[in-house]
């Protein structure tokens, strides 16, 4: 039996539902005669109760092309935020979750996913799909997808960080985070290879790309003694992708992880955005590094449950936290740049596409938006030690590719041959 496990929408951050269909093609094409899927419901990447919008033509599709001994169905799923998709070992819980209900066919149970949705729904009103609980695909009464001895398991999302600790829970011989009952002896494969470092996983559809030529990397080359802090939620954001897909630091890389706590996140709005001010004022004032980077994860994070009130506590708790951090690069003598990789809290409703007005829930309500923007992100130096001599280049078609020339050159230092123009205007 093959099982294809991912996150099942279009929203191309962490998969592509196509790239699932292509793969159920394949399948049949290759012979092979059970195909079993386990969907993440996003509701994150795309519009928050949109599951419906996938479920039920996929399972259509699955329907028409189950003929002539092929039978292909979903077997379990659940909301990516309440099973399987953890990152950073913030909460294995959520792992252990998604291995009782792939592997162990443990959940409510219902007989198809389309009715699992709505049950659910029905179930948990006012819960949004990525919040849903786990479900099991039943045929009186019984599992139809469990994993066992034998079978394929391909995880199909591309991105990496939400791939890698149910990956250790396939693959590890020794693994420890959580009992799984049984581990069943099965080929596992990802749709890439998703830490290069630790070869995880050891089987992959598709060579990953090779990040080289990284700020982190060019800078301890350099001798620049380097400092990235976060708290668990975004710690892999200035360390792992920072560089290039790699688990281990280069060398004058200091890293320092603030917990995150285990709980809703707009329950918490502030997050941990005081205590990775703390961190970054402490690192600041020992002078032992000479570039500093952090991530505050409250505007995506919060920005994510599409909770307008929790949002704005989010972006007041970062305002706040950066005001404390900048003061202490003053004390230092150094300059900053503030800047983020894309939009979230910025826009906390979606749009009507006719009237560009905020769209409306059948209640007369604001219809919440939880996935990202694709608003232009500001870049902003800020200096108070120049007397007026830095500057930003003003550009139509600057990105975030320019931003680690322009730390470099604001270090002294040339940039890679490799990386696109500093934006560093020099008066």
């Amino acid at each position: 039996m093959l099982h294809l496990l991912g996150l099942f929408s279009d929203g191309n951050v962490h998969s592509h539902i196509d790239h699932l269909k292509a793969m159920v093609v394949r399948a049949k094409a290759e012979g092979i005669r059970t195909v079993r899927i386990h969907a993440l419901l996003d509701g994150r990447d795309v519009p928050e109760t949109s599951a419906l919008d996938y479920v039920v033509p996929f399972e259509a599709f699955l329907a028409e092309i189950s003929t002539d001994g092929f039978d292909a169905r979903i077997a379990s799923g659940g909301g990516r935020q309440y099973i399987t998709m953890d990152r950073y070992d913030a909460n294995w819980a959520m792992v252990e979750k998604g291995w009782k209900t792939h592997v162990l066919g443990l959940g409510t149970q219902f007989p198809n996913a389309t009715a699992a949705v709505n049950g659910l729904r029905e179930q948990n009103p006012g819960t949004i799909d990525q919040d849903l609980p786990e479900f099991v695909i039943a045929d009186n009464g019984k599992a139809i997808g469990t994993i066992e001895d034998g079978d394929s398991v391909v995880f199909f999302n591309f991105r990496g960080d939400r791939a890698i600790e149910i990956t250790r829970a396939f693959e590890e011989v020794a693994f420890d985070k959580f009992d799984r009952v049984r581990a069943p002896k099965v080929t596992y494969a990802g749709m890439l290879q998703y830490d290069g470092d630790l070869k995880l996983p050891a089987r992959f559809l598709v060579a990953p790309p090779a990040i080289k030529d990284t700020t982190g990397e060019w800078f301890a080359k350099s001798g620049i003694a380097q400092f990235a802090c976060s708290e668990t939620q975004k710690f892999g954001h200035v360390t792992y992708f920072w560089n290039g897909n790699r688990s281990g630091k280069f060398d004058g890389e200091t890293w320092q992880e603030v917990p995150s706590d285990v709980v809703p996140f707009e329950q918490r709005p502030w997050m941990k955005a005081a205590e990775i001010a703390d961190a970054m004022i402490a690192a600041l004032q020992s002078g032992q590094h000479r570039t500093l980077r952090c991530n505050f994860a409250n505007g995506d994070m919060v920005g994510h449950t599409g909770n307008f009130y929790a949002a704005t506590l989010a972006v007041e708790a970062v305002d706040l936290s950066l005001a404390r951090v900048l003061q202490a690069v003053d004390a230092a003598g150094g300059v900053a740049l503030i800047t983020a990789d894309h939009g979230n809290a910025d826009e906390m409703f979606e749009l009507d596409k006719k009237t560009k007005q905020p769209a409306l829930n059948k209640d007369g309500s604001f219809k919440a938006k939880t996935a990202h923007t694709l608003n232009p992100v500001p870049l902003i130096l800020y200096d108070n030690v120049s007397g007026g001599k830095l500057g930003l280049k003003q550009t139509e078609t600057a990105g975030l590719s320019n931003i680690a020339a322009t730390v470099a050159n604001l270090l002294g230092l040339e940039k890679h041959a490799a990386w696109d123009d500093s934006v560093l205007d020099i008066k």
